[in-house]
């Protein structure tokens, strides 16, 4: 297939709310090298490989006292696909992007969110707004903040697609003010974020580990398009 039928094809699936989810790999850059943390910086001692994927964990013995993120040192993109694979045991993650860094490895923008409940995995989230729109919803966000909303498949049937304690599939597109977040294959939520204030147009991407009960996160085949032109 040429390529500018394969872009055509994934600038159509963003504007009429589909996953682009094209058999190939065209034009994707690996994020991770499946050996080490080159390219990533976090707080020390928080993150290391284990079994060829980013990992952190808490425990009773060494709990999370505090969230703190895995910043990825290969860019700042706006629009982007990202492909991962995660694999999450007890608590809630996620991964930031178009987010700004603060202190103490802290972050803020938009998160693709991920938890072992039953609430907030497949949503888009953001520190100030918390739910930006959540599972099974495609929204349109104006710019003085007030939003259209409709709901495209039950939450709970969505969520049957996650597999609890196992790898899945995360694909997350930001095109100019769209956003579409889908896991093995479904599309989880959709957003025309236009927000004057709080909409989100570039930054960091980061990996979230999250404070609380015990819990393992662990992410890998972690990739990037930038060229969706």
């Amino acid at each position: 297939m040429k390529t500018s039928i394969i872009v055509t094809a994934a600038l159509l699936t963003i504007i009429i709310g589909v996953p682009s989810l094209a058999p190939d790999e065209e034009g994707f850059v690996p994020m991770f090298n499946g050996k080490d943390l080159t390219g990533w910086e976090g707080k020390p001692g928080g993150w290391w490989v284990e079994d060829g994927a980013i990992t952190s964990e808490s425990t009773p013995e060494k709990p999370c006292k505090k969230h703190h993120y895995l910043y990825w040192r290969g860019g700042k993109p706006s629009d982007f696909v990202m492909r991962f694979k995660y694999k999450l045991v007890g608590g809630n993650s996620g991964v930031q992007f178009r987010s700004q860094e603060r202190p103490e490895f802290d972050t803020w923008g938009y998160q693709a969110d991920m938890e072992a409940g039953t609430e907030w995995t497949g949503c888009l989230f953001q520190h100030d707004r918390g739910g930006v729109v959540m599972r099974g919803k495609q929204a349109v966000i104006a710019e003085d903040g007030t939003r259209q909303e409709t709901e495209f498949e039950r939450s709970t049937e969505l969520q049957m697609a996650v597999k609890q304690d196992e790898w899945n599939d995360y694909e997350i597109i930001a095109q100019g003010s769209s956003v579409v977040l889908s896991i093995n294959g479904k599309r989880m939520c959709e957003v025309d974020d236009r927000d004057a204030k709080w909409a989100c147009k570039d930054g960091i991407i980061a990996l979230q580990m999250h404070p609380g009960p015990p819990m393992k996160v662990q992410f890998k085949d972690l990739r990037i398009k930038t060229a969706l032109h």
